[in-house]
Parts: C-alpha cells; structure tokens; sequence
C-alpha cells in the first residue's frame, strides 16, 4: 500500500494509490474518511488494510490541486541517527561509530512533497541530507533484533535538511536540526510488505537543481534498521507512528570544496529506489518568521 496524506482547501484527508496509478481517498469533511494515518497506524495492521480498502472506492484526488503533508504530522518522536554511513563519517571528519549516534527532531520541523524547504535568515549554511526513514506500526520496548521489523510498518522519504552553523555551535545537534521547515518527509507511507525486508540495498540519491549530489545504497548503513529498532527501544519504548531517520550517505554540501548550501530557488529531490521521490523547492524565511506556505506538486 501507497498511502498519503494531503489538505484539500481547509480540510485534511488521506488517500491510496490505486494499481492504475491513480490516488483514491477522502477528507476529514467527508463522513467515510477512516482518519488521519497516525490514527490508522495505532489501529495495527488490520485497521490500515481496511482503511486503504475503502479508499479505493473514495474521491479521486488531484494531486495537482491539493496539498501534500507529511505522511504523519505530529509525530510522538522522530528519532534521527547521525553518522550512519562509513562515508559520511569519514568526509565528517569523525571516527566510525560503534553504536548509534541518536538525536531529536520535533514535528514543527517537518514540510510535506512540495513544500518549501526554508532557509533561515539567521544563516546561510541550510545543507542537504537525503535519508530513508522508517515509520514504527507497533510500539515496544527491549525488542530483540529479530523481531525488530515486524514493528515496522512502512517507509518513506526524507531530508534530514540542516543548518550547519547552529549545528556546529555545541556537541549537541538539536538546535541545527530542528529550524521550522526544514525536515521535508514524504510523499507516500509505503507498507513493508512492498519492500525488501528493512529496505536494504535500495539506491539513495538526492539531487540538487538536478545534479546529482549523493548516491549511494542503503545497504551502506553502520546499524540497518532492524539494529537500530533494537538499540533504540533498549532505552526508549517506542510508539505507534514514531519516525526513524536512518542517516545520510556522503556527498553533503558541508563536505565539498568549496561548500554547497541550499538557496532560495533551488529545488532539492531526495530518490529512493521503491520507496520515492521528496522534492521541494528552497525558500527564504519570511519576515514573520512563519514557515513558507504548503505548496502543491503533481508528480510523485
């Protein structure tokens, strides 16, 4: 199942991609709308089936005339892993990690397909970092590494867009993370079973202006998904509708001589094999520090 999430003037709704390529759904003014996915994602797997089953008997959805959000909008935690990549580590200039490096992003952070990735004015050093993230469909805590994903149930596409600057101030990652508008996710959840299992080996590019800036494989990760499931909930019980970010290959614009940072009328894509393509436009902030406003595209 493809599935995702969008606004339709003022009302949010959800759809599924039909095997015409077609998406099928309802907004939340509609009385068939099932609910939002961090909703349908709580119900478990079976709620989810049913849920896409009745939206291919639903409305077609434009994808030209909507909104497309975030598969999940307010997220109980989006736990991201730095340094994930042997590459990355190295052009970093650390040493490779022997357990992973976990920090935080807030959900008023995230941007939809489409969406303007914003560029604060406080900096100019907004940076690309293209990364697959996994969508957790059932909770736990201490869950063995064999079992790891089957509490997963889907993936999606994300740039983990970072403003290096503020990042760099302090050991800490979190303020240089978590500028609003910057974490572009989506455009569709799409559930384990279309994927090989933890996603590995799928080719991940992102591409800046059309040039392509990282390419590498997702079979390249330190700690695979199923790891980093198990290390994570050691400590944390994870949530129906967590998001984890997996990490970035090589390639970011910090790493290039000289620096290559993300500007107003630039258009990043992150592409990953099976699961997507995330594009967004860059966009400055606006004087009232708002984020830009949600755009619309077509193509997913």
């Amino acid at each position: 199942m493809r599935l995702l999430s969008f606004r339709q003037g003022s009302a949010e709704g959800v759809a599924v991609k039909t095997g015409d390529g077609e998406y099928r759904g309802y907004t939340a003014l509609d009385p068939r709308f099932p609910g939002s996915l961090e909703r349908l994602i709580a119900g478990g797997h079976e709620t989810l089936v049913s849920a896409a089953s009745r939206l291919r008997s639903g409305n077609l959805v434009d994808l030209d005339r909507v909104a497309i959000l975030p598969p999940l909008r307010k997220p109980e935690k989006i736990i991201c892993v730095g340094l994930n990549y042997a590459d990355h580590t190295a052009e970093s200039g650390f040493a490779k990690p022997d357990y992973p490096v976990i920090f935080a992003r807030f959900s008023s952070s995230l941007v939809g397909h489409g969406g303007a990735i914003v560029r604060p004015r406080a900096s100019v050093q907004l940076d690309f970092e293209g990364e697959l993230a996994a969508v957790v469909g059932t909770g736990g805590r201490c869950i063995p590494r064999s079992a790891a994903l089957e509490h997963i149930c889907g993936y999606s596409v994300f740039n983990d867009a970072s403003v290096r600057d503020f990042q760099s101030r302090t050991p800490q990652w979190t303020l240089g993370k978590n500028f609003d508008g910057t974490g572009a996710f989506g455009p569709e959840l799409v559930t384990a079973d279309e994927l090989p299992p933890g996603c590995v080996g799928l080719r991940l590019q992102t591409r800046l202006n059309g040039v392509v800036m990282q390419n590498a494989s997702t079979a390249d990760m330190i700690f695979d998904v199923a790891t980093l499931v198990a290390e994570i909930s050691e400590a944390i019980t994870l949530s129906p509708g967590d998001v984890i970010v997996t990490g970035t290959p090589s390639g970011v614009g910090l790493a290039r001589r000289p620096p290559v940072w993300m500007k107003a009328g630039d258009v990043c894509e992150v592409e990953i094999e099976g699961v997507g393509r995330l594009s967004n436009p860059i966009a400055e902030e606006s004087m009232h520090h708002g984020k830009a406003p949600d755009s619309t595209i077509g193509a997913v």
